[in-house]
């Protein structure tokens, strides 16, 4: 059984991805007692995912990982995206919820097999570009740690010379870091963020990220040459939306010559698929109500920037304001423009959470928590691809007794 620490745990996604791919978690450390609650909520209704998780609430660097018994083989989480959201005040290295350097040193202290941490696209804009490629030197190298005094300019200086070096002494760890878009892995939301993986040195191991599964183009096919999506969800002929005017052309020859196109990915998921069975909250209140986290709220406005998600595509990134739900986001559109904010149950279809985890809290409060979650459904990805290079470590060392240990 593969082991891992899990930081900045949150409502539980990232977490449960990697219990899903076989991880059993040592600690999970989560500051927000709301985020807790809904994990501890979940614990005494006995939810498989997280029922054994040892929890514990407070800031990530008062926890004493020395104190956890065994060799770990993954330290896992997202840091507060905060300091790098394209809505927050983007303040990276300035902002106190910085939580990279704290990663890094519970890196250092418990020197795990590999790491994987999350965290918001705006990570990768131009004004981060220093400080980020600072982060990654700092996970590189975990061991070189900033010596008092030592601005992070400096430091960031000196690891570049240490790496310009060649010197791979002491605790290293090759490090990848890559913008997936959940979409791409069966995610029904247009949710870009950056996932940063390391494997330690000594183990050798090369590693890249998984190769995306699902495609815009495969949703197109399904929707306007061969009618597989409409018919899957009895939409008539009447009702289902035309091909927008640049696909126009591309299906007309295809449909022209009978082919699909050599795209062997499967379809995007749409907001329609992750709803399918859920009755409308609205229209359907009695029926709804007896589903937990499923309750219609009243007064969406959409404007310009906050304008919902359409039905029949992945719905726009889960957004996670400070007092809950921004404006016109988090929100459906039907067809004929009309609209309504997702209930949290839906929300939580969208991040792939299973519909048995209930969350704790009143609805903006559970949808803070959603919008900052990292979707299972992508965790579990990135989480196995991750455990399947330790366990063929494992088998080539148990084969060759000779090689380096862990």
């Amino acid at each position: 059984m593969l082991n891992s620490v899990e930081l900045f745990a949150g409502a539980g996604g990232l977490g449960m991805g990697l219990s899903l791919a076989g991880f059993e978690h040592r600690a999970v450390v989560e500051w927000d007692r709301w985020a807790c609650d809904t994990i501890r909520e979940n614990q005494r209704r006995g939810h498989p995912l997280v029922a054994d998780w040892p929890l514990h609430e407070g800031d990530v660097r008062a926890f004493d990982y020395m104190g956890l018994r065994d060799p770990i083989d993954v330290v896992a989480g997202g840091p507060p995206c905060q300091p790098f959201s394209l809505g927050g005040k983007h303040g990276a290295h300035k902002d106190e919820r910085d939580m990279f350097p704290a990663a890094v040193e519970v890196v250092r202290q418990l020197r795990p097999r590999a790491f994987i941490f999350e965290n918001v696209k705006g990570l990768l804009r131009e004004s981060f570009a220093t400080y980020f490629g600072y982060v990654l030197l700092r996970l590189e190298f975990p061991e070189l740690v900033r010596e008092t005094g030592e601005t992070w300019q400096s430091h960031q200086r000196r690891l570049q010379r240490h790496k310009t070096s060649g010197s791979r002494s002491g605790l290293c760890y090759n490090v990848v870091f890559q913008l997936l878009n959940a979409a791409d892995y069966g995610v029904p939301q247009l949710r870009e963020r950056v996932f940063i993986v390391g494997f330690r040195d000594d183990l050798g191991i090369r590693w890249s990220f998984p190769k995306s599964t699902h495609s815009r183009e495969a949703l197109a096919a399904e929707k306007w040459l061969t009618g597989e999506y409409w018919d899957r969800h009895r939409v008539s002929k009447r009702e289902r939306d035309a091909p927008p005017a640049s696909l126009a052309g591309k299906l007309s020859a295809l449909r022209q010559r009978n082919l699909r196109p050599t795209d062997e990915r499967r379809a995007w998921r749409t907001v329609r698929d992750a709803l399918a069975g859920l009755p409308d909250p609205e229209k359907e209140p009695e029926a709804s109500a007896v589903i937990r986290d499923h309750r219609f709220q009243p007064g969406v406005r959409f404007y310009k920037g906050h304008t919902g998600s359409p039905l029949d595509l992945p719905a726009k990134t889960l957004k996670a304001g400070d007092h809950g739900v921004p404006g016109g986001e988090n929100a459906l559109v039907r067809p004929d423009g009309s609209g309504r904010y997702f209930t949290a149950r839906e929300a939580a279809r969208l991040q792939t959470f299973p519909d048995a985890y209930v969350f704790h809290g009143a609805w903006s409060e559970v949808m803070r928590q959603l919008g900052n979650a990292v979707p299972v459904a992508l965790a579990h990805v990135v989480g196995a691809s991750v455990a399947r290079k330790l366990t063929e470590w494992d088998f080539a060392a148990l084969a060759n007794p000779g090689s380096p240990s862990a």
